[in-house]
C-alpha cells in the first residue's frame, strides 16, 4: 500500500469515526459471529490469502536487497538472473492472490448484505401498522442501506486488514531488527510525526464532514418531501417556491464550501504524510550509508531497509485506526440488531387451523382495546426524537360485542374517532385486542393461520393505496396466479374495463406513485377490483367513498355492489346515504355501541343517529340512495 493510500485511509477513518461507542459484548459478538457463520469457509480461504499476501509483500524488498548485493560483489551473472525471476513470480503470486482475495471478499461482503438485508426486511414486514405510522422512512430505509453495509465491512474489510497489517507488521519488524536495529529505532522514532497530521486533520475533517452529512439529510428530506405528488401540489398551493428554491441553494452551497475545504484538508495532510515518509527514508539511506560504508551493513540491506519501511508505516497506521473501524462495525451491528430485536406484536399461533369452509360469521366478543404505546412498537432512533413518546395504551373500544352473519351487512356509524377504523383494524388482524375475542366462524382470529385470514378479509380503506408500479402487478398483488381474463373480468364488475381500455399501455399503464396518475374515483375502483380479484369471504370497507364526490362515488358505489354481494360486510360510512340499507346499523360514540338497528328504526327512534342523519342532510335534502 502506498503512502497516498495509507494517508487517504487513514484519514477517513479519522472522518467517519462514530461520536460515541459502546463496548462489544458477548451477546453481540455470538451474534456477529452467527451471521458469518454460513460464510466460513470463504471466511477462512480468505484470511489464508491475506497472509499469504502479506508474506509476500515483505518478500520483495529482501530480494531487492539480494539482488544489490550480488551486483555489487560482481556475483555470477545467473544468480541475479534467478533472482529476477523469483520476483517476477512473487508478483504474479501477488497479483493472483489479489485476484483471488477481492473475489473472496466480494463473495463474503454481498453475502453478507444479503443475509442483513433480507432478514431486516422480513422482519419489518411483520410490524404491526403502529410501528410504520410512529416511523420515519427514511431512517429505516437506512438501516437497510448504509447500516447493513457498515456492519458486513467487519468481516470483508476491518476483519482481514487487522489479520495482514499484524503479519506484516510482525514480519517487517523482525527482518528489519535483524539487518540492523538501529535504523529500525530510528524508524519507529519517527513514527509519532507520521501519526501527528493523521490525528490533527482528522478531528478538523470530521467536523466538516457531520457538517456536510447534516446538510445532505436536510437537502434530501426537502427534495423527498418537495418532488413527492403531494407535496409538490402542496408547494404550488401553498409556498413561494422561490424560497424553496433560496433554502436548497443555501445548504447546497455551503456542502460545497466543505467540499473545497476538505480536499484541501486531505492535500495538505497527505503532502506532510509524504514528506514525513521521505525523511524517513532519507535518514535510513544516511544512517544505512554511514553503517555500509563502515563495512557494518551491506548495501542491498540498505535498499532493503528504506523499501521495508514504508512496508512497516503502512501497517502500523491503519493498525492505529483499527479500534475506530471496529466500532464502527459494531456499530452498524447494533443498528441492525436493534430493528430485529423488536418484537412484532401480531405473531401466528404454533398451532393456528386455517378459517373453517363456507360462508363466515363475523363476531366481536367483549372487546377492549387500547393503541401500543411507542416503547412497544417503535424506536427512538428511528423516530429522530431523544425520547419515546410515553402516551399511549388508553382505551379506546370498550366491551364491543357485535354479530355479522354470512351474506348480511352490518353498518358502523358514528362521530370521528368513536372507534369505528379500529374496528375494521382488529378484523383485519393488524392488531390484536386486549381482551374479549374477534371470531370468525367460531374461531378466535388470534388461533387462525396468516394466510387463511388474509385470504378470508378484503379490507378497502377510504385512501386504497396503490404502488408505483403498473395496472397488471396492482392487481396481482391480490392473486398472483389470477390470468388475463380475471384480470379483465375483476375490471368490468368494478366499472373499470372501459377506462384501462382506452389507455395506450392498457394494463401496463404505471399509475405513479400512490396512484397519482389515476383520479380519486377511478384509483379506488381499481383497489376494489383488487379486491374482487382477491374474492375474500368477508369485505370491510372503511370509508371507501368519503373523499369522491357525488359522479365518483356513484361509480364506486356500482363497484362495491358486486363486492359486497353474497359476503359478510362490515361497512363504515361516513355518508349515511350509502348505508340505509343495511341489515343491522350500529351507533358507536366513545368506543361504546349506544343504538342499533335498522335505518328506519334509528330514525323512528329519534337518537344520536336521527341526530347524525339530519346533520349530515340538513343542506341536502334529497341525498343519493344507496
Amino acid at each position: 500500500m502506498d503512502i497516498e493510500a495509507v494517508a487517504r485511509n487513514q484519514l477517513y477513518r479519522n472522518v467517519h469515526a462514530p461520536a460515541r461507542s459502546r463496548g462489544l459484548t458477548g451477546a453481540t459478538a455470538r451474534r456477529m459471529l452467527g451471521f458469518a457463520r454460513p460464510h466460513r469457509v470463504s471466511l477462512l480461504g480468505f484470511l489464508v490469502a491475506s497472509i499469504a499476501s502479506a508474506l509476500l509483500a515483505v518478500a520483495n524488498p529482501v530480494l531487492a536487497g539480494h539482488v544489490v548485493n550480488d551486483i555489487v560483489n560482481h556475483a555470477a551473472p545467473h544468480s541475479v538472473v534467478s533472482l529476477a525471476i523469483v520476483i517476477g513470480l512473487v508478483a504474479i503470486g501477488d497479483a493472483g492472490l489479489g485476484i483471488v482475495i477481492r473475489w473472496l471478499s466480494s463473495r463474503i461482503g454481498e453475502g453478507l448484505i444479503f443475509d442483513l438485508r433480507t432478514a431486516v426486511f422480513d422482519h419489518v414486514q411483520r410490524m404491526p401498522v403502529a410501528f410504520f405510522t410512529r416511523t420515519r422512512t427514511g431512517a429505516l430505509v437506512s438501516r437497510l442501506n448504509s447500516d447493513v453495509i457498515g456492519a458486513q465491512r467487519a468481516f470483508s474489510t476491518t476483519l482481514s486488514g487487522v489479520v495482514t497489517n499484524v503479519v506484516t507488521l510482525l514480519l517487517t519488524l523482525a527482518v528489519m531488527v535483524r539487518l540492523s536495529w538501529q535504523v529500525t529505532v530510528l524508524a519507529l522514532i519517527l513514527l509519532p510525526l507520521f501519526m501527528i497530521p493523521a490525528r490533527r486533520t482528522g478531528v478538523r475533517a470530521a467536523g466538516l464532514q457531520r457538517e456536510a452529512n447534516q446538510l445532505n439529510a436536510d437537502m434530501s428530506t426537502q427534495m423527498t418531501e418537495r418532488f413527492s405528488a403531494p407535496g409538490a401540489t402542496l408547494v404550488k398551493l401553498f409556498g413561494r417556491p422561490e424560497q424553496e428554491s433560496e433554502a436548497f441553494a443555501v445548504r447546497a452551497g455551503r456542502v460545497r464550501d466543505i467540499g473545497v475545504r476538505t480536499a484541501m484538508l486531505q492535500t495538505t495532510f497527505m503532502t506532510a504524510l509524504t514528506l514525513v515518509s521521505a525523511l524517513a527514508v532519507a535518514l535510513v539511506y544516511g544512517l544505512g550509508g554511514w553503517y555500509a560504508l563502515r563495512g557494518q551493513l551491506d548495501a542491498g540491506a540498505v535498499v532493503s531497509l528504506s523499501l521495508l519501511l514504508t512496508r512497516l508505516y503502512a501497517p502500523l497506521t491503519a493498525l492505529a485506526g483499527a479500534r475506530v473501524d471496529i466500532v464502527s462495525a459494531l456499530v452498524s451491528f447494533e443498528r441492525v440488531f436493534e430493528i430485529l430485536d423488536l418484537k412484532p406484536l401480531i405473531a401466528q399461533a404454533p398451532d393456528a387451523v386455517p378459517v373453517p369452509a363456507g360462508p363466515v360469521t363475523v363476531e366481536l366478543d367483549g372487546v377492549h382495546f387500547g393503541y401500543p404505546s411507542a416503547d412497544k412498537v417503535s424506536l427512538a432512533s428511528l423516530e429522530d426524537v431523544a425520547t419515546l413518546d410515553s402516551r399511549g395504551g388508553e382505551e379506546v373500544l370498550h366491551g364491543i360485542s357485535l354479530r355479522a352473519d354470512p351474506g348480511r351487512m352490518v353498518a358502523l356509524v358514528g362521530s370521528s374517532g368513536a372507534g369505528k377504523s379500529t374496528i375494521a383494524q382488529l378484523v383485519s388482524r393488524l392488531y390484536d385486542v386486549d381482551s374479549g375475542a374477534v371470531r370468525l366462524n367460531g374461531v378466535d382470529i388470534r388461533e387462525l393461520t396468516t394466510r387463511s385470514l388474509q385470504d378470508t378479509v378484503g379490507l378497502v380503506t377510504q385512501d386504497g393505496h396503490l404502488f408505483h408500479d403498473t395496472i397488471r402487478a396492482n392487481l396481482l398483488l391480490a392473486q398472483p396466479a389470477a390470468t388475463e381474463a380475471d384480470l379483465w373480468d375483476a375490471l368490468r364488475r368494478a366499472r373499470l374495463a372501459p377506462l384501462i381500455e382506452s389507455l395506450p399501455d392498457g394494463l401496463e399503464t404505471v399509475v405513479g406513485e400512490r396512484g397519482y396518475r389515476l383520479s380519486g374515483g377511478e384509483r379506488q375502483r381499481l383497489t376494489i377490483a383488487r379486491l374482487l380479484l382477491k374474492q375474500p369471504r368477508v369485505v370491510v370497507l372503511d370509508e371507501a367513498t368519503a373523499a369522491l364526490d357525488a359522479t365518483s362515488e356513484a361509480a364506486v358505489q356500482e363497484a362495491l355492489t358486486e363486492a359486497l354481494a353474497g359476503r359478510t360486510s362490515l361497512v363504515i360510512a361516513h355518508r349515511l346515504s350509502t348505508i340505509r340499507n343495511a341489515d343491522q346499523i350500529l351507533v358507536l360514540e366513545d368506543g361504546r355501541i349506544v343504538e342499533h338497528g335498522t335505518h328506519t328504526q334509528l330514525l323512528a327512534a329519534g337518537g344520536r343517529y336521527a341526530e347524525l342523519y339530519r346533520t349530515q342532510f340538513a343542506d341536502d335534502p334529497e341525498p343519493a340512495a344507496a
